[in-house]
């Protein structure tokens, strides 16, 4: 579990470094392009992502979540970091004891996104990286887009 934790953590990092890159006026600043989200929302959006696969599906820990207010979100990117650092201790304990090869303790809403299968704990973790990933992209193209206009 460390070695996901540590790429979980990379990711992060790095959103949160180019978050930082940009100041709390650009971060909170969607880049020039049709439909696109501010790196904040983005790495607002990916807190909860974790939060609530993780720590809600995953570890079964109650949770409310409107992932359609997660893209319209800005705030204080320092307050952020903060919510992350927190985050990033309970997923410890979120994932102590977890049986991998089960089924997540609770299952998601039809609506969501994600897999179109049935996933193990494993298959969870696995998602939740892929979205890191994917985000962590995201965020750094939207940096280099907002430094450029």
């Amino acid at each position: 579990m460390d070695e996901y934790l540590y790429f979980v953590d990379r990711a992060f990092d790095g959103m949160l470094a180019a978050l930082d890159r940009l100041g709390p006026d650009r971060g909170n600043t969607a880049p020039p392009l049709p439909g696109a989200n501010s790196p904040y929302a983005i790495v607002h959006h990916c807190a909860e992502v974790v939060d609530y696969w993780i720590g809600h599906l995953l570890a079964g820990r109650a949770m409310d979540r409107d992932r359609d207010a997660e893209f319209r979100a800005t705030g204080d990117p320092g307050e952020l970091r903060d919510r992350v650092a927190a985050l990033r201790l309970r997923l410890r304990e979120d994932l102590a004891g977890v049986d991998l090869a089960a089924p997540p303790a609770t299952a998601p809403p039809a609506g969501y996104q994600g897999p179109e299968r049935p996933l193990s704990g494993a298959g969870v973790l696995l998602h939740v990286l892929e979205e890191l990933a994917q985000h962590h992209g995201q965020v750094e193209i939207s940096r280099d887009l907002l430094e450029a206009s």
